[in-house]
């Protein structure tokens, strides 16, 4: 993912994007070719891409409420503050995890700990966590959650017994348990604080705190969407972010993996989602793994020993550490991306495009040795790039990465259609080399569009969180359109990024939602047909249709990227429809609307019924609209 800082005015976006007055409806016609079928779209074209970047996986998918939660900096920084005057220090001898942990000395029985505020409770829910310590004999622990602001705020006092596991290096875990009650409102902010009292030295380790509906650590309200996205394969864990990230540092006990800068992004890597929880929520959710490995800091060792954690049998030297963590059986992991856009000087371990030529080359050997059935994606980058590795590396891939972002135009119709003029793009470029090159004759090395989206806006949720409008979800609407056209060339398409970022559902600290784009993506992904047909239609508007895997149900789908309402004069050449169809519409008359995860959900897909559809359809203003009819008889 390309480093790019975008953001535009707020006077600018006002001016640009006002929705002008609806103006008289207009007539157009579309014309379906049964006859002519394309190849089946992929499922793995409704694909998903998550990264350890901004609130994507902390913050979005993990639980955890707490940041820096192995004080990765001292507590006396942001986001923790210092309880009390007791001498302190971040101690590196004796630590508990990463390079240093809080030390205190007292001489007295004053209070001091640490204390997190920001944090949103929710009236009624529970809560569970743990911290590990080290305390001096005598001393008294507790957890304090203060709700709300004022001088009148509700508390909770956790007074903490006994340790539930003793370390052999003399840190305790402690866990605790309490239900947020009499909150002056359904939801509040308040603090969080691990509080000791009593002479002698103690040390605090790291400290977590989840609502307590979490499944294995991650969100409930972000993993029911995604399962309602219903994606097919999830490319993880970057990104830009592969390229510098060791994954062993991500494997083992979590409270002891350590917590590092983030390679390539803002903030901090925890740690605390890793492989084995990456494949957990691939299983949660019901998709497939496509891991992406390091080669841009990393080696090809690595990346097999890496393989073989995942895929080894639990007798060999990674199988081994693998059961070790609890994970006996291989994971089985097919898809695998050889590194990530290491065309560009943003890119950690960026080279010359004949030194990745020979590093892909090296990598994919060593895979194929251990697993000649793999699935592998090497980086591409239409142009100069792709023209050497396609030639140089022929033998070396199953398919080709490609990725695109576009931004944002002044004109509806030309914001929309930048996915269709991007995805056509790298289409042709394709189709030529196949064409010219010797090396591909005879072979077929599909695109692996593994990060497409939009991106551009102000980041309203947290690094790179950019929002989402009912104009993208056009956009959106026309690429999967696009990928349609091309389904004999397009393997795969990754929407980046689904959580947060720049990503299909948006989360606050205590709710989740579907953006714009995201109802598309569920909407297209659970609905609509994989034979595409060959369909010619008046533009702006775009018609793409297909049938069901049993081809007894045709789905047509329209985007009407105007503000006029649509009666579309439909020819379906011989096909003989039921009088009935579904309707499934996304529409809303400001092309500006969106969701949040705080508010109402204002726009959704709205099912309906609908009748006389071989005759012709009238489609909104501003609207996606999918209709499933049923197929009684064809010519």
């Amino acid at each position: 993912m390309k480093r790019i800082l975008l953001a535009l005015s707020l006077a600018l976006t006002l001016a640009f994007f006002a929705s002008p007055a609806r103006s008289a409806d207009v007539k157009a016609s579309a014309s379906v070719d049964p006859a002519q079928v394309g190849e089946p779209i992929s499922p793995y074209i409704y694909g998903q891409f998550i990264e350890h970047l901004g609130r994507c996986i902390y913050g979005g998918i993990w639980a955890e409420m707490l940041q820096d939660r192995k004080f990765f900096d001292a507590p006396a920084l942001n986001p923790w503050e210092l309880v009390g005057a007791t001498p302190f220090k971040q101690e590196s001898d004796g630590k508990f995890v990463g390079k240093a942990s809080p030390k205190w000395n007292s001489d007295n029985d004053d209070v001091f700990g640490v204390r997190q505020s920001n944090l949103q409770f929710v009236d009624g829910r529970d809560y569970v966590g743990y911290f590990w310590a080290k305390t001096a004999e005598g001393q008294k622990i507790r957890v304090n959650v203060t709700f709300g602001n004022g001088q009148n705020d509700s508390a909770v006092d956790v007074e903490i017994g006994r340790p539930t596991q003793i370390a052999e290096d003399g840190y305790c875990r402690y866990s605790f348990e309490f239900t947020a009650k009499n909150l002056s409102a359904d939801k509040e902010f308040g603090s969080f604080a691990v509080l000791f009292q009593g002479k002698g030295e103690t040390r605090l380790g790291c400290v977590s705190l989840m609502p307590a509906d979490n499944l294995c650590g991650m969100r409930r309200d972000t993993l029911e969407l995604l399962k309602e996205l219903n994606s097919p394969i999830y490319r993880w864990p970057g990104g830009n972010f592969v390229s510098g990230y060791n994954w062993k540092d991500g494997v083992g006990d979590r409270d002891r993996r350590p917590p590092r800068k983030n390679p390539a992004w803002q903030g901090i890597e925890h740690n605390d989602f890793g492989l084995d929880e990456y494949m957990l929520f691939c299983r949660l959710i019901n998709t497939e793994p496509l891991i992406a490995v390091n080669t841009g800091a990393g080696q090809v060792d690595s990346a097999i020993e890496e393989l073989e954690y995942a895929n080894g049998a639990a007798y060999t030297t990674q199988g081994k550490i693998r059961a070790a963590n609890g994970h006996p059986e291989p994971y089985g992991v097919k898809h695998w991306c050889i590194g990530n856009e290491m065309f560009g000087d943003w890119q950690i371990g960026h080279m010359p495009t004949d030194k990745y030529a020979l590093k892909n080359n090296e990598f994919v050997d060593a895979f194929r040795k251990f697993d000649p059935n793999l699935t592998l994606v090497s980086v591409g980058a239409v142009g100069a790039w792709d023209e050497l590795i396609m030639r140089q590396c022929a033998d070396h891939m199953d398919w080709i990465s490609e990725h695109f972002y576009v931004q944002t135009r002044p004109n509806l119709v030309e914001h929309v259609e930048q996915t269709v003029h991007s995805i056509r793009r790298i289409a042709g470029a394709h189709r030529r080399y196949r064409a010219e090159f010797p090396e591909l004759q005879g072979k077929d090395i599909k695109i692996a569009m593994d990060e497409w989206n939009y991106w551009y806006g102000p980041h309203v949720f947290g690094e790179l969180g950019t929002r989402y409008f009912l104009r993208d979800a056009l956009g959106i609407a026309e690429g999967l359109h696009e990928f349609y056209r091309n389904s004999d060339i397009f393997a795969m398409a990754n929407y980046a990024q689904t959580v947060n970022v720049i990503g299909a559902i948006k989360t606050s600290q205590t709710s989740a939602q579907f953006e714009t784009t995201g109802l598309v993506l569920k909407l297209y992904r659970n609905e609509y047909g994989v034979n595409p047909l060959k369909v010619e239609a008046d533009r702006p508007y775009d018609v793409a249709a297909a049938t069901t895997k049993d081809g007894k149900t045709l789905t047509l789908a329209i985007v009407n990227p105007t503000n006029d309402t649509v009666a579309f004069d439909v020819n379906f050449n011989g096909l003989k429809l039921a009088d009935t169809a579904e309707r499934f519409e996304i529409s809303d008359p400001d092309q500006n609307a969106y969701n949040d995860p705080d508010s109402p959900q204002r726009i959704d897909i709205v099912k309906t019924t609908a009748e006389g559809v071989g005759n012709g359809v009238t489609v909104k203003p501003l609207s996606v609209t999918l209709y499933r009819i049923a197929i009684e008889q064809q010519d």
